[in-house]
């Protein structure tokens, strides 16, 4: 009865090993997979850096008082008001 107790112990011990083996080649392997996709998403991630910045210059040349100025003027017949026009208000 022993020999036999000892048969299944050994079984088991090699089904856990066995299952122990795979469940680290699984785990190797989802790890090499996420680390794939990180890397993809950092790539992703720079070139939206790199839009961000051109987009950012292209707005400030955009927003230029030297463009906006003579728009103003010809496209929306904007003036600067005379003197007489405005009203200083001043805050205690």
């Amino acid at each position: 009865m022993n020999v036999h107790r000892d048969a299944v112990f050994a079984a088991l011990l090699v089904l856990a090993a066995l299952a122990s083996a795979l469940a680290v080649v699984y785990a190797r392997h989802e790890g090499r997979k996420l680390f794939i996709d990180l890397q993809a998403l950092q790539q992703v991630r720079d070139e939206m850096d790199v839009e961000w910045g051109q987009l950012q210059l292209e707005q400030s040349t955009w927003a230029t008082h030297s463009r906006i100025d003579p728009i103003a003027r010809e496209q929306l017949d904007m003036m600067v008001p005379a003197l007489d026009a405005t009203l200083m208000i001043k805050q205690p």
